[in-house]
Protein backbone atom coordinates (compact mmCIF):
# COMPACT_ATOMS: atom_id res chain seq x y z
CA UNK A 1 0.00 0.00 0.00
CA UNK A 2 1.45 2.99 -1.10
CA UNK A 3 0.12 5.49 1.83
CA UNK A 4 -0.88 9.69 1.54
CA UNK A 5 -0.23 12.26 3.36
CA UNK A 6 -3.53 13.15 2.69
CA UNK A 7 -4.96 10.34 4.75
CA UNK A 8 -5.01 10.75 8.56
CA UNK A 9 -4.37 8.15 10.83
CA UNK A 10 -4.47 8.92 14.51
CA UNK A 11 -2.91 7.03 17.45
CA UNK A 12 -3.45 7.59 20.86
CA UNK A 13 -0.54 6.45 23.38
CA UNK A 14 0.69 7.87 26.95
CA UNK A 15 4.31 6.64 25.99
CA UNK A 16 5.86 6.41 28.99
CA UNK A 17 7.88 3.69 28.20
CA UNK A 18 8.62 2.86 24.75
CA UNK A 19 8.20 -0.47 23.47
CA UNK A 20 8.21 -2.42 20.39
CA UNK A 21 4.19 -2.95 20.68
CA UNK A 22 4.20 0.87 20.60
CA UNK A 23 7.14 0.86 17.64
CA UNK A 24 4.57 -1.42 15.55
CA UNK A 25 1.31 0.24 16.11
CA UNK A 26 2.83 3.26 14.84
CA UNK A 27 4.47 1.39 11.52
CA UNK A 28 1.05 -0.04 10.90
CA UNK A 29 -0.08 3.55 11.02
CA UNK A 30 2.32 4.89 8.89
CA UNK A 31 1.09 2.75 6.22
CA UNK A 32 -2.17 3.88 5.73
CA UNK A 33 -1.47 7.52 5.98
CA UNK A 34 0.03 10.69 7.44
CA UNK A 35 0.61 9.70 11.35
CA UNK A 36 -0.31 12.12 13.90
CA UNK A 37 -0.01 10.88 17.85
CA UNK A 38 -2.29 12.13 20.53
CA UNK A 39 0.34 12.29 23.26
CA UNK A 40 -1.46 11.88 26.38
CA UNK A 41 -1.30 14.90 29.24
CA UNK A 42 0.09 14.15 32.55
CA UNK A 43 -3.33 14.90 34.09
CA UNK A 44 -5.22 12.49 31.14
CA UNK A 45 -2.76 9.64 32.16
CA UNK A 46 -3.68 10.26 36.04
CA UNK A 47 -7.14 9.46 34.74
CA UNK A 48 -7.13 5.77 34.42
CA UNK A 49 -3.75 4.75 35.90
CA UNK A 50 -1.05 5.28 37.73
CA UNK A 51 1.11 8.60 37.42
CA UNK A 52 3.90 8.19 34.14
CA UNK A 53 7.23 8.32 34.78
CA UNK A 54 8.04 11.32 32.80
CA UNK A 55 6.22 14.55 32.28
CA UNK A 56 4.62 15.32 29.50
CA UNK A 57 7.94 17.58 27.69
CA UNK A 58 10.02 14.33 28.15
CA UNK A 59 7.61 12.45 26.08
CA UNK A 60 6.89 14.79 23.93
CA UNK A 61 10.57 14.86 22.71
CA UNK A 62 10.88 10.93 22.38
CA UNK A 63 7.85 10.75 20.40
CA UNK A 64 8.51 13.19 18.01
CA UNK A 65 11.70 11.79 16.74
CA UNK A 66 10.11 8.31 15.58
CA UNK A 67 10.51 8.16 12.08
CA UNK A 68 7.07 7.27 10.73
CA UNK A 69 5.45 9.99 13.28
CA UNK A 70 4.64 13.00 11.12
CA UNK A 71 3.14 15.29 14.39
CA UNK A 72 2.05 14.88 18.37
CA UNK A 73 -0.60 16.77 19.98
CA UNK A 74 -1.59 16.80 23.30
CA UNK A 75 -4.75 15.00 23.93
CA UNK A 76 -6.08 16.30 27.46
CA UNK A 77 -8.42 13.52 28.54
CA UNK A 78 -8.69 9.79 27.96
CA UNK A 79 -12.09 10.46 25.44
CA UNK A 80 -10.99 11.09 22.03
CA UNK A 81 -13.81 13.11 21.10
CA UNK A 82 -12.26 16.60 20.90
CA UNK A 83 -9.02 15.83 19.01
CA UNK A 84 -11.57 13.40 16.51
CA UNK A 85 -13.10 16.18 15.69
CA UNK A 86 -10.43 18.66 14.90
CA UNK A 87 -9.08 16.54 12.83
CA UNK A 88 -11.62 14.18 11.36
CA UNK A 89 -8.95 10.86 10.91
CA UNK A 90 -9.52 8.71 8.14
CA UNK A 91 -8.48 6.29 10.98
CA UNK A 92 -8.04 5.71 14.34
CA UNK A 93 -5.58 2.64 15.15
CA UNK A 94 -5.07 0.67 18.58
CA UNK A 95 -4.58 -2.06 19.95
CA UNK A 96 -7.03 -4.87 20.56
CA UNK A 97 -6.70 -4.83 23.91
CA UNK A 98 -9.69 -2.33 25.26
CA UNK A 99 -12.30 -4.00 23.91
CA UNK A 100 -12.49 -5.11 27.32
CA UNK A 101 -11.49 -3.69 30.84
CA UNK A 102 -11.69 0.08 31.60
CA UNK A 103 -11.48 1.40 28.21
CA UNK A 104 -14.71 0.03 26.79
CA UNK A 105 -17.02 3.47 27.03
CA UNK A 106 -13.92 4.66 25.48
CA UNK A 107 -13.42 2.71 22.42
CA UNK A 108 -17.70 3.09 22.08
CA UNK A 109 -16.96 7.09 21.78
CA UNK A 110 -14.25 6.86 19.41
CA UNK A 111 -16.49 4.84 17.24
CA UNK A 112 -19.20 7.13 17.40
CA UNK A 113 -18.12 9.84 16.18
CA UNK A 114 -15.55 7.97 13.52
CA UNK A 115 -18.86 7.54 12.14
CA UNK A 116 -19.82 10.79 11.60
CA UNK A 117 -17.52 11.31 8.48
CA UNK A 118 -16.86 7.66 8.06
CA UNK A 119 -13.67 7.06 9.84
CA UNK A 120 -12.50 3.30 10.15
CA UNK A 121 -11.27 1.79 13.48
CA UNK A 122 -8.34 -0.10 12.94
CA UNK A 123 -7.53 -2.71 16.15
CA UNK A 124 -4.08 -4.44 16.49
CA UNK A 125 -3.33 -7.49 17.99
CA UNK A 126 -2.06 -6.58 21.86
CA UNK A 127 1.28 -7.52 22.22
CA UNK A 128 0.99 -10.15 25.37
CA UNK A 129 5.09 -9.97 26.04
CA UNK A 130 5.12 -6.55 26.42
CA UNK A 131 2.96 -3.83 28.79
CA UNK A 132 4.28 -0.72 29.99
CA UNK A 133 2.96 -1.51 33.07
CA UNK A 134 5.16 -4.54 33.56
CA UNK A 135 8.18 -2.16 33.01
CA UNK A 136 7.00 -0.29 35.79
CA UNK A 137 6.49 -2.79 38.12
CA UNK A 138 10.04 -4.03 37.34
CA UNK A 139 11.43 -0.68 37.93
CA UNK A 140 9.71 0.18 40.90
CA UNK A 141 11.19 -3.50 42.59
CA UNK A 142 14.31 -2.45 41.69
CA UNK A 143 14.81 1.18 41.73
CA UNK A 144 12.09 2.66 44.30
CA UNK A 145 14.53 4.48 45.98
CA UNK A 146 13.42 7.04 48.90
CA UNK A 147 14.20 9.79 46.07
CA UNK A 148 12.04 8.68 43.99
CA UNK A 149 9.22 8.32 46.35
CA UNK A 150 9.19 11.78 48.36
CA UNK A 151 9.21 13.44 44.80
CA UNK A 152 6.15 11.83 43.65
CA UNK A 153 3.54 14.60 45.86
CA UNK A 154 5.38 17.62 44.13
CA UNK A 155 4.77 16.18 41.13
CA UNK A 156 1.44 15.52 41.07
CA UNK A 157 0.59 18.98 42.49
CA UNK A 158 2.97 20.22 39.16
CA UNK A 159 -0.15 18.79 37.24
CA UNK A 160 -2.75 21.11 38.61
CA UNK A 161 -5.41 18.98 39.14
CA UNK A 162 -7.09 18.50 42.89
CA UNK A 163 -6.17 15.67 44.96
CA UNK A 164 -7.55 12.98 47.49
CA UNK A 165 -5.58 11.62 49.69
CA UNK A 166 -7.17 8.60 52.71
CA UNK A 167 -6.12 8.02 56.04
CA UNK A 168 -3.89 4.99 56.13
CA UNK A 169 -2.47 3.32 60.14
CA UNK A 170 -0.57 0.33 59.38
CA UNK A 171 0.51 -1.54 55.53
CA UNK A 172 -2.62 -3.05 55.88
CA UNK A 173 -4.75 0.15 55.44
CA UNK A 174 -2.17 1.19 53.08
CA UNK A 175 -2.30 -0.94 50.84
CA UNK A 176 -6.02 -0.85 50.68
CA UNK A 177 -5.32 2.84 49.84
CA UNK A 178 -2.84 1.74 47.50
CA UNK A 179 -5.58 -0.91 45.48
CA UNK A 180 -8.70 1.32 45.94
CA UNK A 181 -10.36 2.44 43.02
CA UNK A 182 -13.80 2.78 40.89
CA UNK A 183 -14.48 3.71 37.17
CA UNK A 184 -16.65 6.52 35.72
CA UNK A 185 -19.16 5.75 33.16
CA UNK A 186 -16.68 7.77 30.89
CA UNK A 187 -13.98 4.92 31.80
CA UNK A 188 -11.64 7.35 33.68
CA UNK A 189 -9.91 5.63 36.76
CA UNK A 190 -11.02 7.59 40.30
CA UNK A 191 -8.76 6.69 43.15
CA UNK A 192 -7.05 7.89 46.37
CA UNK A 193 -3.62 10.02 45.08
CA UNK A 194 -1.94 9.99 48.33
CA UNK A 195 -2.17 8.28 51.91
CA UNK A 196 -2.23 10.43 55.21
CA UNK A 197 -0.56 8.83 58.38
CA UNK A 198 -2.64 10.70 60.74
CA UNK A 199 -1.72 11.07 64.28
CA UNK A 200 -5.68 10.39 65.95
CA UNK A 201 -5.44 7.47 64.03
CA UNK A 202 -1.92 6.38 65.04
CA UNK A 203 -2.39 7.00 68.47
CA UNK A 204 -5.60 5.28 68.52
CA UNK A 205 -4.55 1.96 66.60
CA UNK A 206 -1.60 2.02 69.49
CA UNK A 207 -4.77 2.17 72.49
CA UNK A 208 -3.43 5.97 73.38
CA UNK A 209 -4.97 8.96 73.67
CA UNK A 210 -4.08 11.76 70.55
CA UNK A 211 -2.15 14.04 72.40
CA UNK A 212 1.29 13.75 71.03
CA UNK A 213 3.09 11.29 73.09
CA UNK A 214 4.05 8.84 70.38
CA UNK A 215 7.35 9.17 69.78
CA UNK A 216 8.83 9.44 66.21
CA UNK A 217 11.11 6.55 66.81
CA UNK A 218 8.13 4.42 67.38
CA UNK A 219 6.06 5.73 64.47
CA UNK A 220 9.27 5.35 61.61
CA UNK A 221 8.91 1.71 62.03
CA UNK A 222 5.04 1.74 61.02
CA UNK A 223 5.75 4.13 58.36
CA UNK A 224 8.49 1.73 57.02
CA UNK A 225 6.16 -0.74 56.94
CA UNK A 226 3.39 1.43 54.45
CA UNK A 227 6.46 2.46 52.20
CA UNK A 228 6.66 -1.41 51.07
CA UNK A 229 3.35 -2.05 49.95
CA UNK A 230 2.50 1.14 48.21
CA UNK A 231 3.98 3.47 45.29
CA UNK A 232 1.61 6.33 46.53
CA UNK A 233 3.11 9.36 48.26
CA UNK A 234 2.68 9.44 51.88
CA UNK A 235 1.87 12.22 54.47
CA UNK A 236 2.71 12.14 57.79
CA UNK A 237 0.84 14.29 60.36
CA UNK A 238 3.22 15.60 62.52
CA UNK A 239 1.08 17.21 65.25
CA UNK A 240 2.83 20.42 66.33
CA UNK A 241 6.30 19.24 65.28
CA UNK A 242 7.72 19.38 69.06
CA UNK A 243 10.31 21.87 69.80
CA UNK A 244 12.36 23.32 66.90
CA UNK A 245 15.64 20.78 67.38
CA UNK A 246 13.05 18.05 67.05
CA UNK A 247 11.55 19.12 64.09
CA UNK A 248 14.46 19.42 62.15
CA UNK A 249 15.46 16.45 63.26
CA UNK A 250 12.02 14.83 62.54
CA UNK A 251 12.13 16.89 58.75
CA UNK A 252 15.67 14.88 58.19
CA UNK A 253 14.53 11.63 59.38
CA UNK A 254 11.66 11.38 56.81
CA UNK A 255 12.77 12.79 53.93
CA UNK A 256 15.69 10.40 54.54
CA UNK A 257 13.07 7.06 53.96
CA UNK A 258 10.87 8.84 51.12
CA UNK A 259 8.06 10.66 52.67
CA UNK A 260 6.75 12.81 50.64
CA UNK A 261 5.82 15.60 53.19
CA UNK A 262 4.76 16.40 56.74
CA UNK A 263 2.22 18.39 58.10
CA UNK A 264 2.39 20.85 61.56
CA UNK A 265 0.07 22.96 63.26
CA UNK A 266 0.33 26.34 64.57
CA UNK A 267 -0.64 24.86 68.47
CA UNK A 268 1.86 24.32 71.24
CA UNK A 269 1.61 21.83 73.82
CA UNK A 270 0.21 20.06 75.63
CA UNK A 271 -1.10 19.22 72.06
CA UNK A 272 -4.99 17.97 72.23
CA UNK A 273 -6.88 16.67 69.08
CA UNK A 274 -8.57 19.83 66.91
CA UNK A 275 -12.08 18.24 66.79
CA UNK A 276 -12.94 18.26 70.55
CA UNK A 277 -13.16 22.36 69.22
CA UNK A 278 -13.65 24.54 72.71
CA UNK A 279 -14.88 22.28 74.72
CA UNK A 280 -11.06 22.13 76.05
CA UNK A 281 -8.28 24.44 76.12
CA UNK A 282 -5.47 24.68 72.94
CA UNK A 283 -2.88 26.92 73.34
CA UNK A 284 -1.80 28.38 69.26
CA UNK A 285 1.88 29.38 69.21
CA UNK A 286 3.02 32.61 67.40
CA UNK A 287 3.63 34.09 64.33
CA UNK A 288 6.92 34.71 64.51
CA UNK A 289 8.07 31.12 66.50
CA UNK A 290 5.79 29.05 64.31
CA UNK A 291 7.28 30.58 60.96
CA UNK A 292 10.93 29.96 62.56
CA UNK A 293 9.91 26.28 62.47
CA UNK A 294 8.72 26.58 59.09
CA UNK A 295 12.09 28.44 58.01
CA UNK A 296 14.33 26.04 59.69
CA UNK A 297 12.59 23.14 58.95
CA UNK A 298 12.86 23.66 55.35
CA UNK A 299 16.63 24.75 55.61
CA UNK A 300 17.07 21.27 57.12
CA UNK A 301 15.47 19.47 53.81
CA UNK A 302 17.67 18.39 51.34
CA UNK A 303 15.32 17.62 48.60
CA UNK A 304 13.75 20.56 46.44
CA UNK A 305 10.72 18.23 46.48
CA UNK A 306 10.24 17.51 50.20
CA UNK A 307 6.65 19.28 50.75
CA UNK A 308 5.87 20.87 53.99
CA UNK A 309 2.62 21.38 55.00
CA UNK A 310 1.72 24.11 58.18
CA UNK A 311 -1.84 23.73 59.63
CA UNK A 312 -3.27 27.06 60.11
CA UNK A 313 -6.01 26.19 63.53
CA UNK A 314 -7.33 29.96 63.99
CA UNK A 315 -10.85 28.69 62.67
CA UNK A 316 -10.83 25.94 65.52
CA UNK A 317 -9.98 28.02 67.78
CA UNK A 318 -12.69 30.74 66.96
CA UNK A 319 -10.12 33.31 66.03
CA UNK A 320 -11.66 34.29 62.47
CA UNK A 321 -10.90 34.26 59.06
CA UNK A 322 -9.05 37.54 59.71
CA UNK A 323 -6.48 35.70 61.85
CA UNK A 324 -6.43 32.55 59.79
CA UNK A 325 -5.33 34.26 56.75
CA UNK A 326 -2.68 36.51 58.50
CA UNK A 327 -1.27 33.61 59.71
CA UNK A 328 -1.44 31.33 56.81
CA UNK A 329 0.12 34.73 54.40
CA UNK A 330 2.92 34.70 57.05
CA UNK A 331 3.78 30.37 56.94
CA UNK A 332 3.69 31.11 53.13
CA UNK A 333 6.74 33.35 53.21
CA UNK A 334 7.63 31.52 56.00
CA UNK A 335 8.57 28.61 53.46
CA UNK A 336 4.89 26.56 54.00
CA UNK A 337 4.95 24.23 50.43
CA UNK A 338 1.09 23.73 51.66
CA UNK A 339 -1.46 25.79 53.63
CA UNK A 340 -3.77 23.59 55.44
CA UNK A 341 -6.70 25.44 56.89
CA UNK A 342 -8.61 23.42 59.51
CA UNK A 343 -12.35 23.88 60.52
CA UNK A 344 -15.01 21.72 63.06
CA UNK A 345 -17.64 23.47 62.00
CA UNK A 346 -20.47 21.23 60.03
CA UNK A 347 -21.00 23.90 57.49
CA UNK A 348 -18.26 24.16 55.01
CA UNK A 349 -18.93 28.50 54.56
CA UNK A 350 -16.06 29.63 56.61
CA UNK A 351 -13.11 27.80 54.92
CA UNK A 352 -14.84 28.58 51.48
CA UNK A 353 -14.43 32.18 52.79
CA UNK A 354 -11.22 31.53 53.68
CA UNK A 355 -10.06 30.06 50.64
CA UNK A 356 -10.97 32.35 48.43
CA UNK A 357 -9.91 35.08 50.40
CA UNK A 358 -6.15 33.30 50.64
CA UNK A 359 -6.56 32.58 46.73
CA UNK A 360 -6.63 36.40 45.60
CA UNK A 361 -3.10 36.80 47.41
CA UNK A 362 -1.51 33.50 46.64
CA UNK A 363 -1.58 30.43 44.38
CA UNK A 364 -0.02 28.12 47.28
CA UNK A 365 -1.44 24.80 47.17
CA UNK A 366 -5.00 24.75 49.84
CA UNK A 367 -6.08 21.59 51.36
CA UNK A 368 -9.18 20.95 53.59
CA UNK A 369 -10.08 18.03 56.10
CA UNK A 370 -13.85 17.88 55.80
CA UNK A 371 -14.44 15.52 58.60
CA UNK A 372 -16.96 17.85 60.28
CA UNK A 373 -18.75 19.58 56.76
CA UNK A 374 -18.87 15.48 55.42
CA UNK A 375 -21.90 16.66 53.35
CA UNK A 376 -19.52 18.85 51.18
CA UNK A 377 -18.88 17.13 48.00
CA UNK A 378 -15.08 17.20 46.24
CA UNK A 379 -16.21 19.62 44.02
CA UNK A 380 -17.86 22.16 45.63
CA UNK A 381 -14.39 22.48 47.77
CA UNK A 382 -12.35 22.36 45.05
CA UNK A 383 -14.40 25.01 43.44
CA UNK A 384 -13.42 27.11 45.95
CA UNK A 385 -9.58 26.60 45.77
CA UNK A 386 -8.77 23.77 47.51
CA UNK A 387 -6.01 21.70 45.93
CA UNK A 388 -6.60 18.42 48.31
CA UNK A 389 -8.62 17.15 50.33
CA UNK A 390 -7.87 14.41 52.92
CA UNK A 391 -10.00 12.13 54.82
CA UNK A 392 -8.06 12.01 57.78
CA UNK A 393 -10.03 9.03 59.82
CA UNK A 394 -12.45 6.99 58.23
CA UNK A 395 -11.02 3.53 57.81
CA UNK A 396 -9.71 3.15 61.01
CA UNK A 397 -13.44 4.07 62.50
CA UNK A 398 -15.10 1.78 60.17
CA UNK A 399 -12.29 -1.00 60.81
CA UNK A 400 -13.17 -0.62 64.51
CA UNK A 401 -17.10 -0.71 63.97
CA UNK A 402 -16.36 -4.09 62.33
CA UNK A 403 -14.23 -5.62 64.32
CA UNK A 404 -16.46 -4.96 67.56
CA UNK A 405 -19.33 -6.12 65.29
CA UNK A 406 -17.64 -9.33 64.46
CA UNK A 407 -16.76 -9.83 68.11
CA UNK A 408 -20.47 -9.39 69.58
CA UNK A 409 -21.41 -11.66 66.83
CA UNK A 410 -18.90 -14.81 68.10
CA UNK A 411 -20.30 -14.30 71.65
CA UNK A 412 -23.72 -14.08 70.88
CA UNK A 413 -24.10 -17.09 68.76
CA UNK A 414 -21.37 -19.16 70.58
CA UNK A 415 -19.36 -19.69 66.65
CA UNK A 416 -18.08 -17.97 63.99
CA UNK A 417 -20.01 -19.08 61.34
CA UNK A 418 -22.89 -16.18 61.45
CA UNK A 419 -19.49 -13.58 62.08
CA UNK A 420 -18.33 -14.97 58.07
CA UNK A 421 -20.12 -12.90 56.12
CA UNK A 422 -18.25 -9.36 57.42
CA UNK A 423 -14.83 -10.94 56.68
CA UNK A 424 -13.00 -12.25 53.61
CA UNK A 425 -12.17 -15.46 53.36
CA UNK A 426 -9.17 -17.14 54.75
CA UNK A 427 -7.73 -18.48 51.66
CA UNK A 428 -7.84 -14.24 50.66
CA UNK A 429 -6.00 -13.17 53.89
CA UNK A 430 -3.75 -16.29 52.78
CA UNK A 431 -3.25 -14.32 49.30
CA UNK A 432 -3.22 -10.99 50.26
CA UNK A 433 0.19 -10.64 50.83
CA UNK A 434 1.16 -12.69 48.01
CA UNK A 435 -0.85 -9.69 46.02
CA UNK A 436 0.29 -6.71 47.52
CA UNK A 437 3.09 -5.87 45.23
CA UNK A 438 0.83 -6.77 41.96
CA UNK A 439 -1.63 -4.43 43.04
CA UNK A 440 1.51 -1.62 43.48
CA UNK A 441 1.63 -1.34 40.21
Amino acid sequence: MNPSKETTVYVSMSADFLHAGHVNLIAHAAKLGRVVVGLMTDAAIQTYKKPSFLDYQKRYEVVKMIRDVDEVIPQKTLDYTENLLKLKPDYVVHGDDWKKGGLVETRKKVLEVLSLWGGQLIELPYTESISSTKIKREIFERNMTPYFRLKSLKELLRMGFPLRAMEAHNALSASIVDAAHTHREDGTRKSFDALWFSSLTDSASRGKADVEIVDLTSKLLTIREMLNVTSKPIIIDLDTGGTIPQFVESVKSLESIGVSAICIEDKTGPKLNSLYGNSVAHFQDTVENFCEKIALGKRAQISEDFVLIARVESLVLGKGIEDALKRALAYVEAGADMILIHSVSSKFEEVDQFCQLFREKKRTPLVAIPTKYNSTYEAQMFASGVDMVIYANHLLRSAYLAMQETAKTILQFDRSLEAEQGCISVDQLLKFGESVLERIR
